[in-house]
């Protein structure tokens, strides 16, 4: 059986190379031919003409490699960076009983970094991106562009024909991969089961974002009590809650130069926690790199048993922050975060820990503050300000990479409606969203307020942690399946030793759910079922507008309505529907007999990939009869893509509507043209190239160059062209250039006058026969968050004195 992501990936090639044939024919003022405007779908003509697009795959230097490579360490590395602080403390609460013992958790932790960040991320995870792209998001979308796993009905053929769009797919003579895409497809059981674990680990994330704050400030400016030890942990915890305060509240700046502002001062804390690590093996003994042994870590679980077993939920937070490296790698490539990964930070947070195992060697009493006890006296201050520092940036990073996440669920319609302001035209995945900053500011503070110590938050930021590295094994195993076609041992070898990880330190930190562990988990729930219920009335609502979409009938029969007027002006109706015309515009009609010159049905929809190019964001269709002035728009754009500002859509909208009209006329035309007037087909490109208010002198003169070589030299006729058809096809193919060229202008005319932009205002409603459970999700919880978050007109910036709103009540 054909494989129709295949069949249409090549037919989405061939169709983007003809397309750009044409257009290079059309330039030189040559008709490109029938075949070479060949379409699947008259929505197909705009889909496909950009030839070469900046891919995040491009190649770079090594200059620039390296330059990313230092901006990394100031984005990536703060939370995995400033673990050092805490890790001990968290890991021996009730004290150090066996010198061997530090031996064995140095052992878990040096095996810990290998494993974890540097084999399974860096060199197997990082290549899992979406062109250039990481995080849960990403590796859904990659997912999604083999398999349609989407939930909403919405795929379109053109979509496989975007730049970005395009990816090597399954081969044929591989029977897994293609079993496994059909199952995916046709369970819809599986692409729940698919969407439920994209929105926990993302969930996850965002639960990480509110507590690496907490944690990471907490821990720095615990250092304090070293110099002042009459302090009480709530005046620290109050401390913090300032800093915190403070963090949160310049957020609304953004992070534009976050690369070059923050690299310095990470690599500042990697230099101090490596040199004062190295200081502290020589000064307290070599011996423990005898933990590269890993017999260490079995006897270390032979000696301790359960208790061993608990501990590795300490362990676990040297690895906070790996999913960074990830998430992050939209901003840099795949070589940079290996470089800065492998060549800064391994070795200096290795140094950390081993100069901390060290000095508990010599001092095991003083396991609670190992980090600031093991510093040389005159380098504590410079220190302590530093680990500050750094500990801000921790949090930083973790706060933008949380509004990053929750813009592209907003995008993929999993999250209600916020604003997302984008805080830079440089980094695409800069933003910022004013309440959601405010929710996380207001669970931080109570978080710091409530645990205090970095001991009880820790037992809550393992889950978050360990959860999230699971959920991305089990993601990057399905790439591996479905997508790199990997041998089935290799896949096996990577869950197996992965998942085995992971699920071991997953088991322990969940042991310390009553300690603090419920947190994530209660974060996460809100979380999941927020996204849940306005994903699922969000799917519900587009099966509607697609069951009751308005028939062409209707549409034809628009001209017999005696008390139906033509406003002047241009009419934007915005609809999610992507088939057909939306059952808001017979409320509209009914409900105001009217509608513009011009009327477009805009669908705004949300492609799974990081951007679209701005050449190939939209799609159009005439609405039959054509002398209506009716057209479909579908406006597409990548989940990291920012929606313009009105007057430049508006400006963009037109501009391709009129370029739209003018292929309508080549495509046409082309499907009419027959040999013996092909005179008159080229006299036809040439008029239609030329733009409204070139002189007619220009064009005659153009086309006696291009007929010039092709005369007689007895006749004034091309060659073997009969003189009465070649005047007869050139007088039509003038007139209907002429109309081409008035359609053009009147629609401009028509923008001049203004353009209005039309919404409806849905209520969704179960239906009579529905669940008392379906009542009360879609009644009362996703009525209260659709009326308590933004509404649509806020999130597209429209202008309120154009705004024309018609209610209609959707049952579902």
């Amino acid at each position: 059986m054909a494989d129709p992501v295949r069949d249409g990936g090549s037919k989405a090639d061939e169709v983007e190379g003809e397309e750009m044939t044409g257009t290079r024919d059309t330039l030189r003022g040559r008709k490109p031919s029938a075949g070479k405007l060949r379409r699947v779908d008259s929505l197909q003509m705009e889909a496909g003409k950009v030839s070469s697009i900046r891919s995040h795959g491009v190649q770079v230097g090594w200059a620039a490699t390296l330059h990313l490579a230092f901006q990394s360490i100031g984005v990536v590395y703060g939370d995995i960076g400033t673990s050092p602080l805490y890790v001990y403390e968290s890991t021996f609460t009730k004290g150090i009983k066996d010198e061997d013992d530090i031996l064995g958790v140095l052992s878990l932790i040096m095996y810990t970094l290998i494993l974890s960040p540097l084999v399974k991320y860096c060199f197997i995870v990082l290549w899992a991106n979406d062109q250039g792209n990481g995080g849960t998001f990403a590796l859904y979308s990659l997912i999604s562009r083999y398999a349609n796993v989407n939930l909403i009905p919405n795929q379109q053929a053109e979509d496989a024909m975007l730049s970005n769009y395009k990816l090597e797919t399954p081969s044929s003579q591989l029977k897994r991969a293609q079993w496994i895409k059909g199952k995916l497809e046709s369970s819809k059981t599986a692409k729940l089961v698919l969407f439920v674990v994209t929105i926990l680990g993302v969930a996850m994330v965002i639960g990480d974002g509110i507590l690496t704050p907490c944690i990471s400030v907490l821990s720095a400016v615990s250092g304090i009590k070293q110099k002042a030890s009459s302090l009480s942990e709530g005046t620290i915890a109050i401390v913090s809650i300032v800093i915190l305060i403070v963090i949160f509240s310049v957020q609304r700046f953004g992070t534009d130069k976050v690369g070059y502002a923050f690299a310095p001062i990470i690599l500042l804390w990697f230099f101090f926690i490596g040199g004062i690590g190295m200081y502290n093996l020589c000064a307290h003994g070599v011996g423990v790199l005898r933990a590269f042994n890993p017999k260490y870590i079995i006897d270390y679980f032979k000696r301790n048993g359960k208790e061993g077993w608990l501990s590795l939920g300490g362990v676990v937070l040297c690895i906070t922050g790996t999913e960074a490296m990830f998430a992050d790698l939209g901003h840099f490539n795949v070589k940079a975060i290996q470089i800065s990964f492998s060549t800064i930070l391994l070795p200096s947070v290795s140094l950390s820990y081993m100069g901390q195992a060290a000095f508990l060697t010599k001092f095991p009493q003083d396991v609670s503050e190992t980090f600031y006890k093991s510093i040389p006296g005159p380098l504590f201050w410079p220190t302590f300000v530093v680990a500050v520092a750094a500990a801000i940036i921790a949090s930083q990073a973790m706060i933008s990479g949380a509004f990053q996440i929750l813009s592209q669920s907003q995008a993929l319609g999993c999250f209600p409606r916020v604003k997302v302001v984008h805080t830079s035209a440089k980094y695409e995945g800069q933003v910022y969203i004013p309440e959601i900053n405010m929710v996380m500011m207001i669970a931080c503070v109570l978080v710091t307020g409530g645990f205090r110590t970095t001991a009880n938050i820790g037992n809550a930021y393992g889950i978050a942690v360990m959860t999230t590295e699971f959920i991305t094994t089990s993601m990057v195993t399905l790439i591996m399946l479905l997508i790199w076609k990997t041998s089935i041992w290799r896949i096996a070898l990577f869950y197996t030793v992965f998942a085995t990880v992971e699920l071991t330190y997953l088991s322990s930190v969940l042991s310390k759910f009553v300690e603090g562990g419920f947190l994530p988990v209660l974060f996460s729930l809100v979380l999941m079922l927020i996204m849940s219920i306005w994903h699922y009335v969000h799917v519900k609502r587009y099966k509607y507008e697609l069951a009751n979409k308005v028939s062409s009938s209707y549409i034809r029969d628009l001209a017999q309505k005696q008390n139906l007027t033509r406003l002047p002006g241009i009419g934007l109706l915005y609809s999610e529907l992507v088939e057909g015309i939306p059952p808001i515009f017979a409320h509209f009609v009914e409900t105001i007999p009217s509608i513009h010159s011009v009327l477009v049905f805009v669908s705004v929809k949300r492609i799974p990939i990081s951007t679209v190019e701005a050449q190939e964001r939209f799609l159009f269709r005439q609405v039959e009869p054509k002398e209506y002035r009716m057209f479909r728009c579908v406006v597409r754009y990548g989940y990291k893509d920012k929606v313009e500002e009105p007057r430049e859509f508006e400006s963009l909208l037109i501009e391709q509507l009129q370029g739209f009209i003018h292929q309508e006329f080549l495509f046409l035309d082309s499907q009419q043209t027959k040999p013996s007037s092909r005179m008159a087909a080229e006299e036809a490109s040439i008029r239609a190239s030329n733009k409204p208010g070139s002189s007619a002198v220009h064009i005659e003169e153009t086309l006696a160059q291009q007929n010039a070589p092709r005369l007689s030299s007895g006749s004034i006729q091309p060659v073997g062209v009969d003189s009465q058809s070649t005047n007869s096809s050139g007088r039509n193919i003038v007139g209907q250039i002429q109309g081409v060229e008035e359609e053009k202008q009147f629609i401009q005319k028509e923008k001049e006058k203004g353009v209005v932009y039309l919404l409806g205002e849905t209520e969704v409603v179960a239906a009579n026969n529905s669940s008392i459970l379906k009542r009360v999700t879609v009644n009362y919880v996703y009525s209260f968050m659709r009326k308590n978050f933004r509404q649509s007109q806020d999130v597209l910036s429209i202008p309120r004195r154009r705004l024309l709103k018609v209610g209609m009540t959707y049952e579902i």
